[in-house]
């Protein structure tokens, strides 16, 4: 999902909208993934009384080395259920500045629960609270076995089900004849065997739904079909199948979905639905018809974000993807990413100046790679997904659409997403909060959003810069094709950074880059480094001796020091902040030559003296802005000529930007 924690993140969370698409039938000719959890469902929607009823067949398969004398499965919508559940105690009712609706309520009932021997387990089924001491909540089930899943072998359950969708406000439900369903079906937990990302032991990783964070499942396939009213077009994650037109006037479209670890779907009779095509991939856009002519835009950022994925991590190996532009009064539901199916962003009358809807494309698609294929624990690590996709953003917006432009083209004023990024972060109130590595509902005074997008996608640019583009390319690529289809954890990743990075710099760095991540991600210091002094101070020659020309210096030549003047200067460089970086010094001269000095950046503090002819005129810590997770840019330089209140221009421009920003809110609202 994509940050909404700065003005311009927020404004996004009011735009999202919301897609889907249908492709060929197409069968992978070998598994990409372990498929553990494998899923048959079939679904009703009654549009008028917004409610669905499923029939759901589980096939899951124990890859453990444990005997499993239990399952536990997520019940996602009973988080709208009423006003003491985890999710609305913890939000307060609000996702992304969106309130609950009045009367919006929504919840999921089990009504049978059989083994396929037809052994009753619905008497059996008991609400825990894995995360927390809420008796009230109800988005986690256990249900006892008598008989256990042994290693190796699978178990199937039969259940059936019935929901009522909420009024949209946070990712699912309705707005009149527009739905969008998700997180909405009985999804068993994910059993970590022993050495699996933190496990000591076997467990089940079944975490309730939270005001933060997203979602953790298993690999497999699924074949769902949904009967729905004839008159409503159809977007879901997968493939379709084929279409069966019913006497009763509804129709049953069925969608298979095969190395995914979840399924999303929408509905609605005012989609407008278009299709381009992009190598192996049909790319589907469902659009609002006020908002047609926003289509191109979508299938431009998508076509250049398969692009930039294809070359620098991998290839996208499903054949479609569906882009959903999402009602007015659907919103909620916008900004969302599910396997190959994701919610974008548009409104009537936004001009190409402001890419908030090529922004939110390629950033929900990006998921489709750091939630998709590598299957972090959202909950607990949220970083690895949001945070390395947020990463990735800066690159392809920056790359795509101009390192200054690619936020906003405006008349007098232009950003780009690494200023974007970096405002989110350096603004915060208290940057030290809480480490980038916490658990998602545990940013219990906020920060979430700030910290594990855009700091993570901060300190990911910084270790770009460090290392070089084609090395963490390789590092990319690696971590990538070595963990997809798995669920790696942030130890995994710092692995990969330790194996690849020596391999191109020796012990440039280090024996390792341990100390980075120390810093970055499990501490909760900020980088501060500040050019701090020049100093000239001009010899003056004593009468009596000869200057270089040969001539004896007196009272009278002394004070014409044309040629022959000498100054002693220095620069001094403090490291402000906590966090330990490498980095460097550059010094002009006023004669136009430049100095350039290196410096661990160990130490608090770093002098360079210099004693030659030439003063110095300004000098600049990190000239390359190697650093961007440094919090505060403005005090890396210094001069000692006039500076023309630099602190001005930024502050007319974010003035400038505020205003713009706080005017299309206006429009909007």
């Amino acid at each position: 999902m994509n940050s909404t924690t700065n003005l311009f993140r927020c404004l996004l969370g009011l735009i999202v909208s919301v897609g889907s698409i249908e492709a060929r039938q197409v069968t992978f000719k070998d598994p990409l993934s372990p498929r553990i959890a494998n899923y048959a469902i079939s679904v009703k929607l009654d549009a008028e009384k917004k409610m669905i009823s499923g029939k759901e067949k589980l096939t899951w398969r124990n890859t453990s080395k444990d005997a499993i004398r239990e399952l536990q499965f997520h019940l996602y919508l009973n988080a709208f259920k009423n006003t003491e559940t985890t999710f609305m105690k913890e939000s307060g009712g609000r996702s992304r500045d969106i309130g609950m609706p009045e009367g919006g309520w929504g919840w999921i009932d089990v009504t049978s629960m059989r083994t396929a021997d037809g052994e009753n387990l619905t008497p059996r089924i008991e609400f825990i609270h894995p995360d927390d001491d809420n008796e009230k909540d109800q988005t986690v089930f256990r249900v006892p076995l008598t008989k256990p899943v042994l290693p190796g072998r699978t178990i199937e359950v039969d259940i059936e089900f019935r929901a009522l969708l909420p009024r949209i406000f946070a990712r699912t439900g309705y707005y009149q004849n527009y739905f969008f369903v998700s997180q909405w079906f009985p999804k068993i937990g994910v059993y970590e065997s022993a050495g699996q990302r933190y496990a000591t032991k076997g467990q089940w990783n079944c975490h309730q739904y939270h005001a933060t964070g997203e979602f953790y499942a298993d690999y497999g396939t699924y074949d769902v079909d949904m009967t729905v009213p004839k008159d409503y077009v159809v977007g879901a994650t997968g493939v379709l199948q084929r279409v069966q037109d019913n006497s009763d006037g509804t129709k049953t479209v069925f969608h298979r979905a095969e190395d995914v670890h979840d399924f999303a779907w929408t509905a609605s009779a005012s989609f407008v639905d278009m299709t381009e095509q992009w190598r192996h991939v049909k790319i589907r856009v469902l659009m609002q018809p006020q908002r047609v002519h926003q289509a191109q835009r979508y299938f431009q950022a998508a076509k250049a974000t398969l692009e930039y994925f294809d070359k620098h991590v991998g290839q996208y190996p499903y054949p479609n993807l569906t882009i959903v532009d999402p009602a007015y009064g659907g919103f909620g539901s916008g900004g969302m990413e599910y396997p190959t199916l994701i919610t974008a962003g548009s409104f009537w009358g936004l001009g190409p100046e402001l890419k908030f809807a090529e922004l939110v494309t390629e950033h929900e698609f990006g998921h489709q790679y750091w939630y998709g294929m590598v299957g972090n624990n959202e909950f607990e690590e949220a970083w690895l997904d949001e945070g390395i996709n947020s990463y990735y953003e800066v690159r392809i917006m920056n790359e795509t659409y101009g390192d200054r432009t690619s936020v906003a083209d405006l008349p007098g004023f232009q950003i780009g997403d690494l200023e974007n990024s970096r405002m989110s972060y350096t603004s915060m109130r208290n940057p030290k909060i809480c480490p980038v590595f916490t658990n998602s509902w545990e940013f219990k005074q906020g920060g979430y959003g700030n910290l594990v997008y855009q700091k993570a996608a901060i300190f990911m640019t910084t270790l770009d810069r460090l290392i070089g583009r084609a090395v963490m390319d390789t590092v990319m690529k690696t971590y990538f094709n070595r963990w997809k289809f798995k669920h790696p954890c942030s130890r995994d990743f710092i692995d990969v950074v330790n194996e690849i990075v020596p391999k191109y710099h020796g012990d440039r760095f280090g024996k390792d880059l341990n100390w980075f991540f120390d810093q970055v991600l499990y501490g909760t210091d900020v980088c501060d480094y500040e050019l701090t002094r020049i100093r000239n101070i001009e010899i003056q020659k004593p009468i009596g001796v000869f200057d270089r020309n040969g001539k004896k210096v007196t009272a009278a030549s002394r004070r014409d020091t044309t040629g022959s003047r000498l100054f002693e200067s220095s620069v001094v460089a403090s490291r402000l902040g906590e966090v330990k970086m490498p980095t460097s010094v550059l010094v002009h001269f006023d004669n136009g030559e430049e100095v350039w000095e290196s410096w661990d950046g160990q130490s608090r503090w770093v002098e360079f003296k210099y004693r030659r002819p030439e003063k110095i005129v300004w000098a600049k810590v990190d000239p390359d802005t190697v650093l961007t997770i440094d919090i505060n840019w403005m005090n890396n330089s210094c001069t000692t000529e006039p500076a023309g209140a630099p602190i001005w221009k930024y502050t007319v421009k974010f003035l400038f930007w505020l205003q713009n920003i706080l005017q299309l809110a206006a429009m909007i609202g």
